[in-house]
């Protein structure tokens, strides 16, 4: 047989037929799998087709018989050959498969699987809608995280469609990711809201507030271990980041969606932007919030107000801390009412009226307020107290106790650095300045240096790591409170002095998280607090303990419990005729314990032996117990510095005027 194939031509008819059905419906001819190679030859293939298809019309009628005897795939592919732009003249070559089967490429999985191809693409542009409608509607307050804040239209999403159709194509990406990683942004920001809210009362300030991260972030590895806390802070930078990835993946492929069906786009976006217009006309609502929203712009303009007024109070508030009326007031004539006193000021972590008045935890505290009483009463002591509304909430205890200190309001870090980096009169550094009082802080929850103990006018503080202790730390608790009081017996109070003591304490056992807490024990069991340590052991576990609202709330209430016992105790039995005691709450416990929208009231109290040093405060209509009650009077914790100095002392305007500063 011939090694030669060979081909007779076709009836005019039948070579109409064949041409008509191999083309496309658009009348060119489609490309075979291998056209690029083809191409690629140049006009040499173009012309072995052109003489291959003109032997294949000179064909003798022997070859016409031989072509005719191949039916089938044989003839099919014989035929193929013969057009082919690189057409062999072997027989083994027109009949092999083998060489049309590798050109082409392999079917891919979408190939395979056309339907799991499209339901995939499908879900993950849902997925890329459903992500941007939520950073577009997400709420900065944990109040409003309902689901009908998220069944919304948002005005900026329309916006931005609008905007991204009429963008030539390069600009349009680079748009969209900008507005993917801008909405990651805004609503990273808006769960720092949330956080921040249910911890301190307030949102997050942009300008101010980045350092308080570090300081949760080490608040978080007291609480649960180094380890726990690495793995919370590990997750929380991924999600950050895998938010800012995929927000803008999502826009940019919505926005490539857009362009591949640009009218039905621009059709929707219309709708969808008239039927807003009309909900804000009508005031349309769905449980209370505006189907019609423009949620992202207005917290976007909120945020831009507050940092303006944010500089602008910076600049405020350092005229306002450069003005004391107290400040040229001579050291002879501050706190003549108190000389020859102990004067001992306590902060009690966490102190709120909440810890007094709320039913859960209430009765609790006010046992032990009304037994303190009758127990001091016993020693020869007398009580008034009241209340003070404070400069912070949940958290922040450093601003209660400046405010408390300086008489000017501190409820933001800015505030406090403007305010400790002057000169402005404390109440602590009052006394320092009569040269009548030695002047010392009990600071068990500092534990590095802190420079603001000569603002303050202490001269010496007594940090966690000058205290001794020996024992266990309380999650954030360094020491127990009973601890704490006993080294400043052991290092100042019981120790001879040629003056009296002005002692700032800070007790810290009621600090977040309230687990596990310490026991009272008697006081010559304390030592070095290595008794401690199977207190701690058996203990509870604060992760175990924040899992139930009300069993966090009870815990509270028992710290809060132990912290005055623990100071009333003290008084009991360290106490002498010239001990003044001023002790009260910094700031109200976070939300999940004092309830959302919780006051920022704190109990003050004031204890003496020496009846005159309370006649001079019988002005001031204070409960004559540990307890203020409903009826004691309430005052903003920034008064109270000239309250108490004109209380014992003169006036400042019956002083030397103060020169402008």
């Amino acid at each position: 047989m011939s090694h030669t194939t060979s081909s007779r031509p076709l009836p005019q008819e039948e070579r109409n037929t064949a041409t008509e059905e191999d083309l496309p419906p658009d009348g060119l001819p489609e490309p075979a799998p291998d056209a690029a190679e083809a191409a690629s030859d140049g006009g040499e293939a173009t012309a072995d087709a052109g003489e291959s298809t003109a032997d294949a019309a000179e064909a003798t009628p022997e070859q016409d018989t031989v072509a005719s005897e191949g039916t089938g795939p044989e003839a099919a592919t014989g035929l193929e050959a013969a057009t082919a732009p690189e057409a062999a003249t072997e027989t083994e070559a027109a009949t092999d498969p083998e060489p049309d089967s590798a050109a082409r490429p392999a079917p891919g999985w979408r190939d395979r699987h056309p339907i799991a191809a499209r339901t995939l693409a499908w879900t993950t542009t849902a997925l890329a809608a459903a992500l941007v409608l939520v950073t577009l509607l997400l709420p900065n307050d944990p109040a409003r995280l309902t689901p009908a804040e998220f069944v919304r239209i948002p005005v900026e999403g329309i916006a931005g469609a609008a905007l991204l159709l009429v963008l030539p194509q390069t600009v349009r990406r680079v748009a969209a990711v900008l507005a993917g990683v801008g909405l990651a942004l805004l609503a990273i920001l808006d769960v720092l809201d949330i956080g921040f809210i249910g911890a301190l009362g307030r949102g997050f300030n942009v300008v101010f507030d980045w350092p308080l991260l570090g300081d949760g972030a080490s608040f978080l590895q007291d609480s649960i271990g180094p380890a726990g806390a690495l793995g919370v802070e590990t997750a929380a930078v991924v999600l950050v980041l895998a938010l800012l990835v995929l927000t803008a993946l999502a826009v940019v492929r919505l926005s490539n969606l857009m362009a591949r069906h640009r009218a039905t786009a621009a059709g929707t976006t219309l709708a969808l932007g008239t039927a807003w217009v009309l909900c804000a006309a009508l005031g349309l609502q769905i449980a209370g919030a505006p189907v019609a929203s423009r949620s992202t712009s207005d917290l976007v303009q909120a945020r831009m107000d507050a940092v303006s007024a944010t500089l602008k109070d910076e600049r405020d508030f350092a005229k306002q801390a450069a003005t004391d009326p107290y400040h040229r007031t001579p050291g002879s004539q501050l706190l003549t009412g108190l000389r020859g006193k102990d004067v001992i000021f306590t902060f009690i972590e966490s102190y709120g009226r909440s810890a007094v008045q709320d039913p859960l935890m209430a009765p609790g505290v006010d046992a032990v307020l009304a037994k303190g009483t009758k127990r001091l009463r016993a020693a020869g002591y007398s009580a008034r107290s009241g209340w003070l509304t404070s400069a912070t909430y949940g958290g922040g205890s450093w601003l209660g106790h400046s405010t408390f200190m300086s008489g000017l309001w501190i409820d933001n870090q800015q505030r406090y650095r403007t305010v400790t980096a002057g000169d402005h009169l404390t109440l602590t550094k009052a006394f320092q300045r009569t040269g009548a009082w030695r002047t010392v802080g009990i600071m068990p929850g500092v534990t590095k240096g802190w420079p603001e103990a000569s603002w303050y006018g202490l001269d010496h503080v007594y940090d966690s790591r000058e205290l001794g202790y020996k024992g266990p730390k309380f999650s954030w608790s360094t020491m127990p409170d009973q601890y704490s009081l006993s080294a400043f017996q052991r290092l100042e109070h019981g120790r001879p002095h040629d003056k009296p003591l002005m002692s700032e304490i800070i007790l810290t056992s009621s600090h977040n998280p309230w687990a596990p807490l310490p026991k009272t024990l008697p006081w010559n069991k304390v030592g070095d607090g290595s008794v401690y340590n199977s207190v701690e052991k058996a203990g509870k576990n604060p992760v175990d303990v924040w899992q139930q609202t009300d069993r966090v709330r009870t815990e509270y209430g028992k710290s809060i419990q132990y912290s005055l016992n623990s100071l009333i105790s003290y008084v009991e039995k360290y106490g002498n005729k010239n001990t003044v005691l001023v002790f009260l709450g910094d700031h109200q416990p976070v939300a999940k314990v004092s309830g959302d929208h919780a006051s920022r009231d704190v109990p003050v109290a004031l204890v003496a032996h020496d009846p005159d040093v309370l006649k001079r405060i019988s002005n001031w209509h204070w409960t004559p117990s540990l307890n203020p009650g409903h009826q004691a009077p309430v005052w903003r914790m920034d008064t109270f510095r000239d309250r108490f100095l004109k209380a014992y002392g003169p006036h400042p305007d019956s002083a030397t005027p103060p020169a402008a500063r």
